[in-house]
């Protein structure tokens, strides 16, 4: 599902440059529009009664809204039209075909008198080299916190015991590793937890997190060099250009934050019985940085291939806005119940209680606020921790059910309800893969799976929430024209 509309996403700034050529095109002795605009797939207006046949608006003809027609308001819907039913939407494509080129002067007066505020500039070609370099740093990211994980499970990070900013060559020579590997005995996982681990063994765990560090290293570059190019094309407007300047200082803080973790794992436990391990507070803060430059990239690269979002009607707009207010606190669980996840990997609370419903033979655990002060229950202990996380994904299922069957009942576009459906369903998954996770002692293939299908709910929920997001002042006035013609 995601894929399809992001291939969606990526092909309406051709739609958009052609709407936006049409008064460009049309001769200066056009006939003035007809009063009526047609709507296909309903007889009536845009009440709340007209279901999931809303239909789609037929543009006006250029003349009576000035240079720039409203057709270009409409692109945005077109995004969508290889998820919606053909039946619906395949006289409005007709009548929305693209032409061959588009102006540059055209796109940008076109965009300053339909009200849209467009981050990219020089046309719908730059608009899609930034979009395709966007989304795919999101899926850098989205593999880097994934390899993050793996790294995690199996217990290869604090396997480096020094980080150099500027990184470092890794050992070439067997005299190279065995002093690497001396560096590494002196750690106190080696003598707590891996202590007589072979030189190969050390090997494993050394590629594994130089791996994700040089990972996290080549994202900079990937990001950075396209970035400086587009600049210098003139591709980006101030707007974007501080967005992606804040996401790549971000970003370069987020090394420092991972081996601020790391240090963390080095020191000397407290107690003799406790196995050393990162800080659950620096792990989450880690992670929670992951996640807020994921999101950031994803939100930018969506709002840059679909400026508006997908209309057709004022009943879809009104349904879209009322899903909106549940789609946002939906979207805040999904996070919330993401972060805690780092807290239960940062206790190696998956571990603890490895049965469900119950956790062993009670629903509540009698030690759940043994700590004190009574705060430190809800990040330090194991009971407390694996149950929060427990509560709070039940919520989040049943936050998407509710949110998939308010949905039901509202008249919105269809790509929108498929996008809803597609939710519960990834939502449901990440159940399961979490109880799977925990019945069979945490493997690193569901472990890492598990986190997988948290990234992945949560930037359907993303993709959800910007696609319900306000059209523009313009395009609103546009289809309430519209309606009140029909």
């Amino acid at each position: 599902m995601g894929s399809r509309v992001a291939a969606a996403l990526l092909r309406r700034g051709r739609d958009q440059a052609s709407a936006m050529m049409i008064p460009r095109l049309a001769p200066r002795s056009a006939p003035a529009p007809a009063p009526a605009v047609p709507r296909i797939g309903s007889g009536s207006g845009s009440g709340s009664g007209s279901g999931g046949r809303g239909g789609c608006l037929l543009p006006p003809r250029p003349g009576a809204t000035g240079a720039f027609s409203s057709a270009s308001r409409f692109a945005p819907f077109h995004a969508f039209r290889s998820l919606a039913p053909k039946t619906l939407l395949g006289q409005c494509t007709r009548k929305m075909s693209t032409a061959t080129a588009a102006l540059n002067s055209t796109m940008v007066n076109g965009a300053a008198n339909s009200g849209l505020k467009l981050l990219v500039t020089k046309g719908p070609q730059a608009q899609k080299a930034i979009g395709i370099w966007l989304f795919g740093c999101a899926a850098w990211v989205f593999s880097l916190v994934i390899l993050g994980g793996i790294t995690r499970l199996t217990r290869s990070g604090l396997s480096m015991t020094d980080w150099k900013f500027t990184g470092e060559i890794p050992p070439a020579s067997n005299e190279a590793w065995l002093l690497e590997f001396e560096k590494y005995k002196q750690s106190p996982e080696y003598k707590r937890v891996n202590k007589g681990m072979s030189l190969e063994d050390f090997k494993f765990i050394y590629w594994m997190e130089y791996a994700h560090r040089m990972w996290g290293r080549a994202l900079g570059f990937l990001f950075a060099g396209p970035f400086a190019y587009f600049i210098a094309k003139g591709y980006v407007t101030r707007q974007l250009g501080l967005r992606l300047s804040a996401l790549f200082a971000l970003g370069g803080a987020q090394g420092l934050i991972g081996w601020w973790m790391v240090k963390s794992g080095l020191e000397e436990p407290t107690s003799e019985y406790v196995q050393p391990r990162v800080s659950p507070y620096r792990l989450a803060t880690h992670l929670t940085s992951a996640f807020v430059i994921y999101c950031g990239i994803l939100w930018t690269a969506l709002s840059v291939v679909m400026p508006d979002p997908p209309t057709g009607s004022m009943s879809w707009v009104n349904g879209a806005a009322k899903i909106r207010k549940l789609a946002i606190p939906v979207s805040a669980v999904v996070g919330i119940t993401a972060i805690s996840g780092a807290f239960v990997a940062g206790n190696d609370a998956g571990h603890a209680y490895n049965s469900f419903p119950k956790m062993g033979d009670t629903w509540v655990p009698e030690d759940v606020f043994s700590m004190e002060p009574f705060v430190r229950n809800f990040f330090e202990n194991t009971s407390t921790v694996q149950l929060n996380h427990r509560i709070l994904a039940t919520i989040t299922l049943l936050s998407v059910a509710g949110l998939w069957l308010a949905a039901r009942k509202i008249d919105m576009h269809p790509a929108v309800k498929s996008l809803i459906g597609s939710t519960l369903g990834m939502a449901a998954l990440q159940v399961t893969l979490g109880i799977s996770t925990l019945l069979m002692y945490v493997p690193t293939s569901l472990g890492s799976a598990h986190q997988a299908g948290a990234l992945t709910l949560l930037s359907q929920m993303i993709l959800l929430t910007h696609t319900l997001r306000r059209p523009s002042p313009t395009l609103l006035k546009s289809l309430a024209a519209a309606a009140k013609q029909t």
